[in-house]
């Protein structure tokens, strides 16, 4: 525990909670870089660290040298050789919000007497930091940063990993130093950091929380001691003189070793900085940067030096809409003054620069307690377990459901009820439970049994088909759950677009018998709406009676408009399995009346571009069915428009494609679509070599940077316009040049 100055106006339950933080900390500062298999998520230790620095602030008296404030994370172990580092790695302070960086950036401009600095933006990778020496070009040593002095030698480790350079090579003006100390960051890609957690899970440990831990854990291992073993045993016994056991022992510690330095060959590296340097100064950090890379040493792509805060600012909220598109996780933008004279100017604190800070996103990972799960009836009646969980801050949003796929995946995810679990949530992405966190398990969970009957309509569950994964309700006309579950499909942006139909209308139509099925809706009248207490409100001064409230005026509203949706949209609200936007516009391009399109075979169907045997048959499967063809005779009466009308015009977009991405100014996604297609061009989801053309408006995305990439012409608002007015030649007149 640490000692605390005399002090005579701290309060004692102050400094008990500030006594208590600091052991909280060091203990996940073990877990974390010691024994990488942290108990909670970053988040949470962030909040641990900030409301330290919190109780320090008001009671300067209580800090002290060995503070977690003071003092970096992380201790080299005695597992590993140690390795002094040429010259001390340092942490960085962190910031959470604009405010805060604008509060450090003041303090910068204070601390260089009013000058403007130019700063470097770069992604914040999350991996693992490392202390890379060369002498006269060759790699001498690989290092984990430790506590900042001391580190492990991972040296052996790295001969299995391509992306450590072994010898550096100069390509520039610049010649090879005799002495170059390099800092980086390794780390996993997203998906290898994928397909080491789905290990974890096979092998009954917990998911690594994030990429960082992953890496730290596959760097960490004694690969030497691990093929030492394997030799030894080897050369026990001659391979015809072994019995199965000590064969088996033999296969097994090959497995092991060949799993651990496959997984070292899918790390990377990215350089961030450098410590002792004989034979080159660079000026500034993206200069040093620049001469990095042409030493061949793996710098980012993403580095940006800015002039003012506002740059800073924009780049950080670029960083933070193309984050989900990047083929690495990052969790923040770290920036720098980029003038080293500036740097020096302005020092450091006993643990962190002055000079650089860290911009930390919201956290995507948290842990938080599974109370239960329990199981939700989908649409066409697949039967889908979720957690019930303590509510917890996620993402910026308090999350208390997530979603766990299928029963089988309960299974390999080792989940109980009662556990503590890792849980992401990626933007907008639904919330995934990762596993659980077994080290803290103390016998009171329990296993997960998937109920055998509906929970809504207590219909037997079952596989659909011989060989299907999942279990459904098959009692599709009458299941409450799964009519409530169309309803609410039908009116999505992806189907029908109905906004005043929700969750809350569809279950108030259901319950109060105005519909029997989905196949009603478009009959609905304001009278029949007025027999439902949902929609009805209570009849103000001067009013004669009840009624119909805002819901129902709107519902009744939006129905009428949506009778007029394309045919594609009405295919998609009739819930046919596989049937999503992408097919449902392929088939009506290919089909455009319902009529036809009942009347289609299977291997008609299979052969419309984008269909496929399995959507063909699900379509072929879904028109026999006595009930579903009812819906669509009594949507026709309703005069739900049933077919798009083929036009005898030019089609000057045949066999053009065009990929649609950002807010285009004057144009909604849906009537920019439909204009394509109304000329014969076809509009996909993603960018490739065949795409003709991308239309790319405000917020773009990573759909943008592809395009870039692959050299397709990109055009703005007014581009897009021309293509649609004019044709393809007008538009590429007006394209981004590539």
């Amino acid at each position: 525990m640490a000692t605390t100055p005399p002090s005579d106006h701290v309060p004692d339950d102050v400094v008990a909670r500030r006594d208590e933080l600091i052991a909280l900390i060091r203990e996940h500062r073990y877990r974390y870089y010691t024994e990488d298999a942290p108990t909670v998520a970053d988040a949470e230790y962030d909040q641990l660290e900030q409301e330290l620095l919190g109780i320090e602030a008001q009671h300067p008296s209580l800090i002290t040298p060995d503070s977690p404030t003071q003092t970096v994370g992380g201790q080299a172990t005695d597992m590993f050789e140690p390795v002094e580092h040429l010259l001390r790695l340092m942490s960085l302070d962190n910031v959470f919000s604009a405010e805060e960086f604008g509060a450090w950036a003041a303090r910068v401009d204070e601390g260089l007497n009013a000058q403007s600095p130019q700063y470097l933006c770069e992604l914040k990778f999350d991996g693992l930091a490392v202390d890379l020496v060369y002498r006269e070009g060759s790699l001498v040593s690989v290092a984990t940063r430790g506590d900042g002095r001391v580190g492990e030698d991972v040296t052996f480790n790295s001969r299995y990993m391509p992306c450590i350079p072994k010898k550096l090579v100069a390509q520039g003006e610049h010649g090879v130093p005799a002495l170059l100390e390099v800092r980086g960051e390794v780390y996993f890609p997203i998906a290898a950091f994928e397909a080491i957690n789905v290990r974890q899970l096979e092998l009954g440990k917990s998911p690594f929380a994030n990429p960082r831990n992953a890496a730290a854990g596959t760097l960490r291992q004694r690969i030497d001691r691990r093929l030492t073993e394997v030799d030894e045993v080897r050369s026990k016994t001659q391979e015809a003189d072994r019995t199965s056991k000590q064969s088996e022992r033999v296969a097994r510690l090959e497995a092991e070793a060949q799993r651990a330095t496959d997984a070292l060959g899918g790390l990377q590296l990215v350089v961030h900085g450098m410590g002792v340097h004989d034979g080159y100064d660079p000026t500034s950090q993206s200069q040093a940067y620049e001469v990095l890379a042409s030493w061949s040493l793996p710098t980012s792509d993403q580095v940006a030096v800015v002039a003012d805060r506002q740059a800073v600012t924009d780049y950080i909220n670029t960083a933070i809409a193309k984050r989900h598109s990047l083929p690495y996780e990052i969790d923040g933008v770290v920036i720098k003054v980029d003038d080293f004279g500036m740097q020096g100017q302005l020092g450091s604190t006993s643990r962190a620069p002055r000079w650089a800070i860290a911009y930390k996103f919201p956290a995507e990972v948290v842990t938080t307690t599974l109370l239960d799960i329990r199981v939700n009836v989908g649409r066409t009646g697949r039967v889908t377990p979720f957690g019930v969980m303590e509510p917890v801050k996620v993402a910026g949003t308090v999350v208390e459901m997530a979603t766990l796929h299928n029963a089988h995946e309960v299974l390999r995810k080792g989940v109980l009820i009662g556990d503590r679990v890792y849980l992401r949530k990626a933007g907008d992405i639904i919330p995934e439970i990762l596993g659980p966190v077994t080290e803290v398990r103390d016998g009171t969970q329990r296993a997960f049994a998937m109920p055998t009957h509906c929970p809504d309509c207590g219909f037997e569950l079952a596989p659909e088909k011989e060989g299907d994964a999942d279990i459904r309700c098959l009692n599709a006309q009458h299941c409450p759950a799964q009519m409530r579950e169309r309803l609410f499909a039908l009116g999505s942006r992806s189907a029908l677009d109905i906004e005043s139909l929700g969750a809350k209308t569809a279950a108030a139509l259901l319950e109060s018998g105005l519909i029997a099925n989905e196949g009603d809706l478009f009959a609905l009248t304001e009278s029949d709406l007025m027999r439902a207490d949902y929609f009805v409100r209570t009849a103000r001064k001067g009013e004669e009676g009840d009624q119909l409230g805002e819901a129902g005026l709107s519902l009744i509203q939006h129905l009428e408009a949506a009778k007029q949706r394309p045919l594609w949209r009405i295919l998609v609200a009739l819930s046919i399995r596989h049937v999503g936007p992408t097919a449902a516009q392929a088939i009506a391009r290919a089909y455009p009346s319902m009529d036809a399109i009942a009347s289609a075979t299977a291997s008609e169907l299979e052969s419309v571009e984008g269909v496929g045997a399995v959507i063909a048959e699900s379509v072929v499967d879904w028109f026999s069915v006595d009930w579903h063809a009812d819906i669509v005779n009594k949507w026709q009466l309703a005069g739900v428009r049933m077919e798009d009308a083929i036009s005898d015009g030019p089609r000057p977009l045949e066999g053009i494609t065009v990929v649609i991405t950002g807010t285009l100014e004057g144009w909604t996604r849906d009537r920019a679509t439909q204009a394509v297609q109304d000329l014969g061009g076809k509009v996909s989801g993603s960018v490739s070599k065949k795409t003709d053309f991308v239309a790319a408006g405000d917020s773009p995305g990573s759909k943008y940077d592809k395009a870039i990439s692959l050299g397709v012409p990109i055009v703005d608002a007014t581009g897009f316009a021309a293509l649609i007015e004019h044709g393809p030649a007008a538009a590429r007149a007006l394209a981004i040049s590539v």
